[in-house]
């Protein structure tokens, strides 16, 4: 699915899969050993909720992505592989976007900046 984030440094495209069953969002990107600088994944919250996001078996670096109901961005936090420290939304978010660690910043993605998907 086409995500877009647009942020004051520009517009930036990702082609993200979708965790939505309660299944999907307990394996997110785990196992993986790469992903691409222009994919991803996008966890939907309905209705937004305040949550947390570990790196339990999950092999690569990632940047997560906390999304407000207006699709602004609330946070962003460095996730370090297999690292079991539980990382908060810090607010109830709609959804949540994991991206290649880094990226973000590579980007010049930061909190506010809109994210527009298909949902």
């Amino acid at each position: 699915m086409p995500l877009t984030i647009r942020a004051q440094s520009g517009t930036y495209h990702f082609t993200v899969e979708v965790a939505a069953t309660p299944e999907q969002q307990e394996r997110g990107l785990m196992f993986r050993p790469t992903l691409a600088p222009d994919r991803g994944m996008i966890f939907p919250y309905d209705p937004p909720q305040d949550v947390a996001f570990w790196m339990k078996n999950t092999l690569i670096p990632l940047d997560i992505v906390f999304i407000r109901a207006d699709g602004t961005i609330a946070r962003i936090t460095h996730a370090i592989s297999m690292d079991l420290t539980p990382l908060p939304s810090g607010e109830p978010v709609a959804a949540v976007l994991e991206i290649r660690g880094g990226r973000a910043a590579e980007l010049g993605i930061k909190e506010g900046d809109a994210v527009t998907w298909t949902h």
